[in-house]
């Protein structure tokens, strides 16, 4: 991981809830403090004080409205902030990822460092920092070249 204060970790692909433990395990192996984003769903007694111990933040994606702006104020509040997302918001396939870690990037203009979690190779690659500017299509691309090659525990799902 880059020696840096800040930054969004897009995790790709999300297929299976295996991803978390994954996640979880090579977070805790590498010595780094990394938040998350989870649906607010699994912040539920008794597992709520661990995953925000582990670094969780619930979002509510009913109502995705504020959450980029909420996000950016934590980097701003912040001295560090390193937040790890899954970028197509569910562990189902999705035609298209969601955008809004990308403008969370722009907005609080912190990079984006890529991983792809690869079950075919079982490695867990850390891409190189992309810096995100207006052309927000541009950044999506990065992120999914360098993601696009890893497989999903649930390959069908991507």
């Amino acid at each position: 991981m880059p020696d840096i204060k800040k930054a969004i970790v897009p995790a790709a692909p999300h297929t299976s809830n295996w991803d978390f433990f994954v996640g979880i395990f090579g977070m805790l192996a590498l010595g780094l403090r990394i938040s998350f984003l989870g649906k607010h769903q699994i912040f539920v007694f008794p597992v709520r004080r661990i995953l925000i111990w582990l670094g969780g933040i619930p979002v509510n994606r009913a109502s995705p409205h504020g959450v980029v702006g909420d996000i950016t104020k934590a980097f701003a509040d912040r001295d560090s902030l390193i937040l790890a997302l899954s970028p197509e918001g569910t562990r189902k396939k999705v035609e298209n990822w969601r955008t809004g870690f990308l403008y969370m990037a722009r907005d609080a203009k912190v990079p984006v460092v890529p991983v792809a979690l690869d079950f075919a190779k079982r490695e867990i690659r850390i891409g190189e920092i992309i810096e995100i500017t207006d052309d927000i299509e541009a950044g999506l691309a990065a992120v999914k070249a360098f993601t696009g090659q890893a497989r999903g525990k649930i390959p069908e799902y991507e």
